[in-house]
């Protein structure tokens, strides 16, 4: 029994052959060292074997946890290639982002490594390194992302398999929904309760780990979302979407949040139909995606509200029929002249400001939508006139995202037909190396639209 099981361990190396792992005993997990893994991987991995063996069982049992730990190492040493990789860190707020190695991340179960290929740009992030937003640091940013699929976690369901294979190019969402909770068992992926709990509140995926530690010292970093800015990257599964070959990596990665949040609150907040009126207040990335999609679904008349005349000159080519310059004018009002006194139907903040807030519930007509998409610096409120809410029906809906499982696929379709213009919608692109630049011109307002970091 002992001779196969170690003919079985020899046909394992031998398939396995991008690792190198050394044995100084005849006996299974008798004083393995496994080169470039950090002390407590390595550890867990020798865990899985014993000081012998016997029975059919127990070999049974060893050959099961040493295939285990070897698909564990896979995202250790990728195709043969480096066992480490850069990310972008931030550290605390108002500080420089710095590049930093990291090991190679680890998938688990029903998770996948993936080689990113392109992050987009977003005030989310930015929110997060000017501390208006607090999160757990040190962290990799970035959380719209498309890529490679590398590896699977061990133990992941054949079905995620079969869906994203080794190779398949893929897109990710900045919502990852576990896709077990009570809402995600509803289908209301973009409440799920597992990414709030531990990804928004811990910086961790949904066992409570992270999958980033640091070269240099072994000491973990959290994710915002999947941790994006990085060259490699960990997602649930139920995050991601395949992403056709015909649609570009760079472009394509908006589709995760800009794009993703764009449809959520048109679809499900405010329940657009074909000929209702919309304003769409604050026209970056997220806001300009409104247009595009209000478009699409047959808005009548779609109002673009900035204060950037080159960014609503841009809103004129994505789908707005008109533009107010609030820095100019009363935003409220000519809105409201736009629509012959009454308001428009549906309303969108994209800005997360006190003011704007107040502006989109003033421009609705009685019984409209007031949709809060902007995300605000924590110790920001909003006003609300509380007699016209009651007397006149007026709603205030929050939305934060769409839903990753059933919204991100047709996204893509979207963008694969052309409906939602991507190259339009992205208006700069930066080297992986200039990804701390690229938050200092969004913090300055020179970004029109989107941006997108180049990763590989």
């Amino acid at each position: 029994m002992a001779l196969l099981l170690r003919k079985t361990i020899r046909s394992f190396s031998s398939r396995l052959s991008v690792f190198s792992v050394y044995y100084s005993s005849a006996s299974f997990g008798g004083g393995a060292s496994i080169d470039g893994l950090p002390a407590s991987i390595e550890g867990s991995c020798r865990g899985h074997g014993g000081s012998g063996v016997g029975g059919d069982r127990r070999v049974a049992k060893s050959i099961s946890s040493f295939s285990s730990c070897y698909s564990s190492m896979a995202s250790y040493n990728v195709s043969g290639g480096s066992s480490y990789m850069r990310g972008v860190m931030f550290t605390e707020p108002n500080q420089p982002l710095t590049i930093e190695d990291f090991h190679m991340p680890r998938p688990k179960a029903n998770e996948i490594l993936v080689k990113t290929k392109a992050c987009g740009v977003c005030h989310s992030d930015l929110h997060v390194i000017k501390g208006e937003l607090p999160f757990a640091s040190p962290c990799v940013l970035g959380h719209e992302i498309t890529g490679e699929v590398v590896e699977h976690g061990p133990h992941t369901d054949s079905k995620i398999v079969q869906r994203f294979p080794v190779g398949s190019h893929v897109v990710g969402a900045f919502i990852m929904p576990c896709g077990s909770c009570s809402f995600c068992s509803k289908g209301q992926d973009d409440l799920c309760e597992d990414f709030f709990a531990y990804n928004r509140a811990k910086g961790t995926l949904y066992d409570g780990e992270t999958r980033l530690f640091l070269r240099s010292n072994g000491k973990p970093v959290y994710m915002y979302s999947m941790g994006g800015l990085a060259e490699y990257c960990v997602v649930p599964a139920h995050g991601l979407a395949v992403l056709p070959d015909s649609l570009p990596y760079s472009e394509s990665a908006i589709l995760g949040c800009a794009v993703f949040t764009a449809y959520g609150a048109m679809v499900h907040a405010a329940e657009l139909r074909g000929g209702d009126s919309i304003a769409v207040i604050g026209i970056g990335g997220v806001g300009s995606s409104c247009l595009q999609i209000a478009r699409a679904f047959g808005a009548s008349i779609v109002v673009a509200v900035d204060i950037s005349d080159e960014k609503l000159q841009k809103a004129k080519a994505v789908g707005a029929t008109h533009t107010v310059n609030a820095r100019q004018e009363d935003a409220v009002e000519k809105i409201k002249e736009i629509t012959g006194g009454v308001g428009v139907d549906i309303a969108v903040e994209a800005l997360g400001k006190p003011q704007t807030f107040l502006q989109c519930t003033q421009s609705i007509r009685d019984g409209g939508k007031a949709v809060m998409i902007g995300l605000a610096d924590s110790s920001a409120r909003g006003v609300v006139d509380i007699n016209r809410l009651v007397r006149r029906q007026v709603k205030i809906i929050g939305s934060y995202g769409a839903r990753a499982r059933q919204d991100l696929p047709k996204l893509v379709k979207l963008a694969e037909t052309g409906t939602f213009n991507l190259t339009a919608a992205v208006s700069r692109k930066y080297r992986f190396e200039d990804a701390g630049k690229a938050y200092e011109d969004l913090n300055q307002g020179s970004i029109i639209s989107r941006a997108v970091v180049d990763i590989a």
